[in-house]
């Protein structure tokens, strides 16, 4: 039965619900936003799996070698530059920290292993994000606003396999190698600032190189690296495949948004995979 506003149980009725309204809003907020973020989550990983399935197609191979160029290649330059002086930069400090014990001659020890199963893939892989990854998500998000990805699927061409596939599989063969490509400069910067500027022992440096990695070492930089080309290529080719349906934005606009988006969420997933794939390798 309808309640009267005017009589004193109405009126308290009414204060009830606004009151309870406003201590569950805080509440349904998360909830909504939880919500939404398992659903991405979970669209992701289905784009993901399509995709990947995709790769395995005829006629990919000449695609493939031409994101490989595009991804990798064109990355060298800035990785060879932010690489050498992150070991530079890492013999600098490591050198004055060692010397305080005595133990300037574990220089090569602390660049190398340093460089190998953390600094190389990490940084390696925020750089190709922000270079490659926002250009993967503003191409694709502009195809996608301009209506050429619904043309693709007008004439039967398959999106997933001509625009998305190639691209995973590229970053797939790329962030290993240009990890490596790192790994191996900045061992160079590192020789260069604690050797040949500061005067540390280079027969040691080089020796405390060699005997302190091993093959597990290696492999494990390689597999951050394929994690976190899978994550990057991810992101960036779904934040501009569906740039139309942001809820907070329309045309050029959502591709500006969703190339910031691939950045920033592609950097925050590198750092917080990196942690939960080191403590299961370690």
């Amino acid at each position: 039965m309808a309640f009267d506003q005017n009589r004193p149980d109405g009126a308290g009725n009414v204060m009830g619900w606004r009151l309870g309204g406003l201590l569950t809003r805080p509440f349904a907020v998360i909830g909504r936003s939880a919500i939404a973020w398992v659903g991405n989550m979970g669209a992701s990983a289905i784009f993901l799996l399509l995709a990947f399935l995709r790769i395995f197609k005829a006629k990919q191979f000449i695609k493939i070698v031409q994101q490989i160029y595009y991804i990798g290649a064109r990355s060298s330059m800035i990785i060879l530059l932010v690489g050498f002086f992150t070991g530079m930069v890492l013999g600098l400090q490591s050198y004055h920290a060692l010397v305080k014990f005595g133990a300037q001659g574990a220089l090569g020890t602390l660049v190398a292993l340093t460089l190998v199963r953390e600094l190389g893939p990490v940084l390696t892989a925020i750089m190709i994000a922000a270079r490659a990854g926002s250009a993967i998500t503003a191409e694709i998000g502009i195809q996608r606003i301009s209506e050429q990805i619904d043309a693709l699927e007008t004439m039967r061409i398959d999106p997933l396999r001509y625009l998305i596939s190639p691209r995973i599989a590229a970053s797939i063969i790329s962030f290993p190698l240009l990890t490596a490509l790192f790994d191996i400069i900045g061992i160079i910067g590192g020789y260069v600032s604690g050797v040949l500027l500061l005067g540390a022992n280079a027969g040691t440096y080089i020796y405390r190189v060699q005997a302190s990695m091993d093959m597990k070492d290696i492999s494990d930089g390689f597999i951050k690296a394929i994690v976190f080309a899978v994550i990057v290529s991810t992101v960036s080719c779904y934040q501009g495949y569906f740039a139309h349906m942001r809820p907070d934005s329309h045309g050029a606009k959502a591709v500006g948004l969703s190339t910031t988006s691939s950045v920033v969420l592609s950097c925050v997933l590198i750092l917080v995979s990196d942690y939960v794939v080191t403590s299961l390798l370690i």
